[in-house]
Order: structure tokens, then sequence, then C-alpha cells
């Protein structure tokens, strides 16, 4: 079925299963990139010049920071409701991206200021310059109305093109530690270079300008509110590596590193299934199609139960061979924290469905402000009692604590007179049981593989697939439906 706004281009929709395998791929794509890319450059630049490079890059990122206020997040939630009359989206549209460049602008002026106050900053400012083009290049990318037409189909090819361009460039430019300045230009190409086409793509089927008509009385609470959550996040997301550095130094946040690099990988790739549903439920709500929703938020979240059970059971079960691969033998004790973390993944994806599937498409950003807010005192809070008494394995108790408080506070408080009309209790329960079944087996197929093939790697390599078999084996005699509503949106049109 084709999705047209009037006056505009034909826009292609594909089913929830193609998007969510595209941006899946997307996802994989932006793990593999600095997989390929970290051990040559590691190598060819200096210490000093990765060290240039990792603070501008990460300096640059607070202002990034301010100029996204938490405008992908509301326009994504408000223009799904409009994608279908051509002249409302694209008021909207212009409104929003006015709004972003104000933002960009301020973001601009703050980073200006900086560099000259703080005179430190000289030995960074040619770098911080190259990475400060990563932020007018997302607000002109426009990213979030590729969402709202749910167009993964275009992202994820131009992301693959960049990447490739990119990678290509690495290995012909990247000789020697002086051009870490190069690796800088290159990193922002492989991020947001293509966003420039991204801009006049987009006015091939939408009118997207520059507006003094900027809507702020409608715009700005919201988007303001969403900002302090988004910053709220940010803090609860660092809390715990400045802590844990300050209590225990430099080798424990390094062990802690590596368990919260493999534990946010995997979240990235299991989220990528509900990234892709965020607009349409979004739609669905702002349209009043109530049934509809509820009938899809049940699929996502049976789904997501599917995905995560045995993603956390494998992560736990296969903690030493993953860090050993991945990180070596020096990095051993973080297989203690990896495991400890990986029970996070289940109540990290269910409660961002409760967040950005419920509470933001019901315009309950005040209440998210609320949770984000308790879930950040209260990780800065445990992670100062835990971690003298843990060290890195207490920074992922807090993880998990924060996690889990979040999830009952967003879902079992803020969203539970929308979550309980949804009436699929006994489908959860009983998904849940097959899906708990399933783990089982997970749990005994690790067993049996460590015990019979010494070699790590070979062990982690048959643990994975045969794991996935029995699993999927397991789900397909029992017919269960989440797996076969997932195989159905995949190969039919919706």
């Amino acid at each position: 079925m084709g999705l047209f706004v009037s006056e505009g281009k034909k826009i292609k929709k594909n089913t929830l299963g193609i998007n969510a395998i595209l941006n899946g791929t997307q996802s994989v794509l932006n793990l593999i990139f600095p997989l390929i890319t970290f051990p040559y450059v590691s190598r060819v630049l200096s210490v000093n010049g990765m060290g240039i490079y990792n603070f501008s890059y990460t300096y640059v990122g607070y202002f990034l920071l301010i100029a996204g206020l938490g405008i992908n997040t509301y326009a994504v939630r408000e223009g799904a409701k409009y994608r279908d009359n051509f002249e409302k989206i694209s008021k909207f549209s212009s409104q929003i991206f006015s709004i972003n460049i104000l933002s960009t602008i301020c973001a601009y002026l703050l980073l200006c200021v900086t560099l000259f106050v703080f005179k430190n900053l000289q030995l960074y400012y040619l770098c911080i310059v190259i990475f400060s083009l990563q932020i007018f290049f997302t607000t002109l990318g426009v990213n979030w109305l590729y969402i709202i037409y749910e167009d993964y189909t275009y992202i994820t090819t131009r992301n693959i093109l960049f990447k490739i361009i990119s990678i290509i460039l690495l290995f012909v430019l990247v000789k020697k530690p002086s051009d870490y300045i190069i690796y800088a230009g290159i990193t922002v190409l492989a991020g947001v270079g293509s966003n420039i086409l991204n801009y006049y793509h987009a006015k091939s089927f939408i009118k997207l300008k520059l507006t003094f008509n900027l809507g702020l009385r409608i715009h700005l609470k919201p988007i303001l509110i969403i900002f302090a959550s988004v910053l709220g996040v940010n803090i609860y997301l660092y809390a715990d590596n400045t802590i844990l550095g300050l209590l225990k130094g430099d080798y424990a946040v390094g062990i802690y590193s590596v368990s919260t690099k493999i534990y946010k990988m995997s979240e990235d790739l299991l989220s990528a299934v509900l990234t892709v549903t965020i607009p349409r439920l979004s739609m669905l709500y702002g349209k009043k199609l109530y049934k509809e929703y509820s009938k899809l938020l049940s699929q996502l979240f049976n789904l997501l139960m599917l995905l995560s059970l045995p993603a956390a059971t494998g992560l736990i079960m296969l903690s030493k061979d993953i860090v050993l691969i991945i990180a070596g033998e020096k990095y051993l004790p973080s297989a203690n924290s990896l495991a400890v973390i990986s029970s996070a993944i289940v109540f990290s994806l269910i409660n961002w469905i409760f967040a950005d599937c419920v509470l933001l498409p019901s315009k309950r950003e005040n209440k998210l402000l609320i949770t984000t807010t308790v879930t950040a005192v209260l990780n800065i809070l445990v992670n100062i009692f835990v971690i003298p008494f843990w060290s890195y394995d207490g920074a992922s108790f807090s993880t998990v604590v924060s996690e889990l408080t979040a999830m009952c506070l967003n879902g079992g408080y803020f969203g539970w007179n929308i979550l309980r009309k949804c009436e699929s209790y006994k489908l959860i329960a009983t998904n849940m049981i097959e899906a708990l079944l399933g783990c089982l087996l997970i749990i005994g197929v690790c067993l049996f593989c460590n015990i019979l093939i010494s070699s790590v790697i070979y062990s982690l390599i048959t643990s994975v697939i045969l794991s996935v078999l029995v699993y999927g084996t397991v789900l397909l005699i029992l017919r269960n439906p989440s797996l076969l509503t997932l195989i159905n949106s995949i190969f039919k049109k919706s």
C-alpha cells in the first residue's frame, strides 16, 4: 500500500517487519564501522592524537545535545498525525525545522563563547571546529521527517553508501599520527555527511522552508520538557562512569567500559524493532484510533519480550567468552559486570515502550520528566552506596535498579490507565512462559557447549547458533503468535 501526501511525491511504505530489518541493518552497520576503523586508527595515530580526537568528539557532543533540544522525539510524535495532509505536515515541518535552526545557532554561539573563555582548549580548536560541523548537518538532515514517513529504505541506503566511502577514505588518507584531523573529518562524513542529500530529497515530497511563524506557544513547552528528560537521561547514563572513576580510579572505569559497550551494542540492535513502530503508534493515538493502537502496542510488547529475554540469557551465560573475544584476557574481570548488567536489557526495552510508545504519544512528557529525575537521583545514590564495596559490579547493579525503577514508574504508574486497555494479558502471559521455556534450553545449550568445546571462539559460535535454532524451534512447535506475526509482517504486505 502506498502512502500519499497531496501535491507531494509518492512515498512507498514498508511493513513494520521490513522496517525493523532495515533499521536493524543500520544499527549493525553503525556498530561495524567503529569495529573496522578503531583497530586501524589506534595503531596509526599516536596516543596524543587519539586523546585530542576523543576529547573533541565528546566536547562537541554537549553542544549537539543543545542544538537538538527534544525536537527529534517531539517532531516524530506530533508529525505522525499530519503525514497524510500535505499542507499541515508542510507547515508543521517548517516550524520545527526553523526552531531547530534557532537552537543550532544558540549551540554554535555557546560553543564559540567556551572556546574564547577557556584558553586551554586551544590545542583542540581545529578538531573541535571539524566536529562542530555535525551540529549543522544533523539539523539540516531532518532525520525526524524520514522517521515520520517510515522511509527506512532511503535512510539505510544512504547510510551504507557513506559508511563505505568513509572506510575507503580512512585507509587511503590516514597514514600518520598527525592525521587525526583527517580522521575527524571522515568521522563527520560517515555520521552526517549525507544529511545535505536528506534536505534536498525531503523537499521533493514536502514544502520545507524557514518561517517566522514558529508556533512557539504550541511547540516550545513540550520540546523543553522532552529536552529536560533527555538531559536527565544523559546524567543517568554518565553518572556510573563518573562516580566509579572518582571512587575506584581509571582501571575500574576501563573494566566497566567493556561491559557497558557490549551491553549497549546488544540493546541498540534490539531497539531497532521498537524505533520503527514509534511514528505509527503516534499516528494511531493522535488520530484516536485506540483499538488499532492497542493492538499494535500489544504486538510490540510481546515481540520485544520474545527477543530481549533470550538476548539477556545469552549474554549472562556467555559473558566470559564474549569479553575474551572482544576485549582480551586483561578485561576478563568485566565478565561478571556484563552478566549483572545484561538483565537490564529486558527492563530497558520494556521501559522504552512505556516511555516512547505510551507516555509520549499521549502527551505525558511531564510524567516522563518526573521518572527521569527520580531515576537519575536514584542511580547516583545507589552508585555512591554500592561502588565502594562492589566496584564495577556495583555500577552494573545500579543500572539494573534504575532501569527496573523507570519501567515500574512509566508503565505501572503513569501509563497504567492506557496499558490496561490493551486487554491481552493472557497472550502476554503465554508469550512470557514460552519465551522463558526457550531461555531454559538456551542455558542448557550454553553449559553443554562450554563443557564439550575447549576453544573459546568455537564454543561461542556453536552456543549462539544452537541457541537460536533451539529457541526458534521451541517457539515454532508451540506456534507462538508473536513469532508468527513477525514472520507474516516480513513476507506479507500491510
